[in-house]
């Protein structure tokens, strides 16, 4: 046990390196790139308990701005697999669970600071690879945001541990932190490395042992994370990472007894799926599963006639279009003033102009690939029925070709309709949709964006009108579980918005905040009575 409380490191947030040209960050970054681009293909095993598993099923992975090229293989497991990733996990656990938290600590700060270090190339440039991400958006997701999670929530976590309650007089009440009574699962996505890192680590620092299922198109960053965990110490056992199929692996893990809680961030249409395979399954449990999910979003800017054109513009190409409007939080629909439109589309068209498209090794380029063949299908398939709409027109974009990578232009729509099929659904790709409203039906128009998708996770409001920001923010209120005031709706920072939304966003437990850990852990409460009491009468039993 702990002998003492003990102050962990300050966290600050990791300053973004800009890769402006001709720095020795840029030179080293594409230096590495470049070296795994062409290094022998590699083998990506599976990682479970202490043992590195390989099968006989080799999957490929490709740069999807490149898809011929192979940078290697990623071994496919089966329900075996899975069940030796359980046995693992549960193996692993009383040791884990009993090694005092400052320990657990050291080992997440740890890896922070080897991620700061001699990691932060080798993370960026798997991430370029691997999602195609451009040397900004590498930077702030694989290494910033992930060095923040791990420090931030070690900060978070001797901050849950501290919260103790009051004792009276003769007692002394103290409240334990538990892991929870199983293993967790961890089911991330491609377009994050940090939250496909953070899903399982946040799990893992309350002394839970994790099976991580990462997406296949991102298996290849997902090994240089474990790489990061081992030479930061993790223990074997601790966090196990497996490459299955989905419902091979949910039928296995939904039905199990030790079965304890479930981190998710993917589409809102599977958390669903998965909840109501949890409920099905309710009795069989242990205990009550945590479930935290973060999902989908139809994140949403609504410019007020008082607004600054450009800066409203500005918010479109960036909130839309960087990482190829792959983000969760990336802005999808815009409602924009009648007396500023014509002006915001312009700057619009100005900016997309100028933008370049190709590899993430070229720094010159601002957009690269969709992440695969199926994205791309689905995301040309909106541009092709947007092609067929008489409500609908294409006023930017509109073009793609897969013949080499995965590349679909930017593409910005106009629609008469408010309830257009691309301002309802979420497309997670680079499609905005613009509707233009009378500038005197502001009020009208936040009733609209309020009732018009399901999802609730991001949305800004532009505004030089204090009066009309206070309204929208009052109107809003249950429309964004992030909401920006003159800011495009996307980058969120730990320690700074703790990321999450409600409706069909998710469960909005806020990742990079003490919100998230708390999920993580069981609390008991013990109340230790120094002088028990020998008689049972209370004093109203007396005459």
């Amino acid at each position: 046990m702990p002998k003492a409380i003990y102050n962990v490191p300050f966290p600050v947030n990791e300053p973004v390196n800009a890769y402006a040209p001709n720095t020795p960050e840029k030179e080293s970054l594409i230096a590495k790139y470049n070296e795994m681009f062409n290094q022998e293909p590699i083998d990506v095993p599976m990682y479970i308990g202490g043992k590195e598993v390989r099968t006989d099923d080799k999957r490929p992975m490709s740069p999807p701005h490149d898809h011929q090229h192979i940078l290697g293989h990623f071994n496919y497991g089966t329900a075996q697999h899975v069940h030796d990733a359980i046995d693992a996990a549960l193996t692993a656990k009383e040791d884990w669970a009993n090694l005092p938290w400052e320990h657990r600590a050291a080992i997440f700060l740890k890896a922070a600071d080897l991620l700061a270090g001699p990691f932060r190339d080798k993370m960026n440039a798997a991430t370029m690879l691997a999602q195609s991400k451009n040397v900004m958006q590498a930077e702030i997701d694989a290494a910033c945001e992930l060095i923040d999670f791990l420090r931030f929530n070690v900060a978070y976590m001797q901050q849950i541990y501290a919260e103790q309650p009051e004792s009276s007089d003769g007692i002394w009440n103290r409240l334990e932190y538990r892991p929870l009574e199983g293993f967790v699962f961890a089911i991330t996505p491609f377009n994050f490395t940090a939250i496909s890192a953070n899903l399982p680590a946040s799990a893992a620092m309350m002394g839970n042992t994790v099976i991580w299922k990462p997406a296949d198109s991102q298996v290849y960053s997902a090994q240089v994370i474990m790489e990061l965990f081992k030479e930061a110490g993790v223990p074997d056992g601790v966090i196990n990472m497996i490459t299955v199929d989905g419902p091979v692996a949910g039928d296995i893990v939904f039905k199990h007894k030790d079965f304890a809680g479930l981190h998710f961030t993917g589409s809102t249409g599977v958390f669903r799926h998965l909840w109501q395979e949890i409920g099905a399954n309710l009795a069989s449990y242990r205990t009550y599963p945590r479930i935290v999910g973060e999902t989908g979003g139809k994140d949403f800017i609504v410019a007020h006639h008082s607004s600054h054109a450009k800066k409203v513009a500005t918010a479109i190409s960036r909130g839309a279009f960087e990482f190829q409007g792959q983000k969760c939080s990336a802005a999808s629909r815009v409602y924009l003033p009648s007396n500023l439109s014509d002006e915001v589309l312009a700057y619009v068209k100005e900016d997309v102009a100028s933008f370049k498209m190709g590899s993430p090794g070229d720094t010159n380029n601002f957009i690269t690939a969709v992440i695969d063949e199926r994205a791309f299908d689905k995301i040309a398939s909106y541009i092709d029925y947007i092609k067929e709409s008489k409500d609908a027109e294409i006023l930017i974009g509109g073009g793609y070709d897969k013949s080499k990578g995965y590349f679909i232009e930017p593409t910005v729509v106009v629609t008469s309709n408010p309830n257009y099929r691309t301002m309802e659904e979420e497309i997670f790709g680079p499609v905005v949709t613009i509707y233009v409203y009378d500038k005197d039906q502001f009020s009208e128009t936040l009733k609209l964006v309020d009732e018009t998708s399901e999802y609730a996770l991001t949305g800004s409001i532009f505004s030089q009108d204090r009066y009309a920001i206070d309204e929208a923010t009052k109107a809003l209120v249950n429309a964004a579980g992030n909401f920006y005031i003159n800011d495009k709706p996307t980058g969120a920072v730990v320690g700074q918005q703790p990321f999450g939304g409600a409706r069909g966003s998710g469960t909005n437990d806020k990742a990079g905040s003490y919100l998230n850990l708390i999920r993580w852990v069981s609390p008991r409460t013990i109340k230790e009575t120094f002088v028990p009491p020998t008689d049972y009468r209370y004093a109203f039993l007396g005459e």
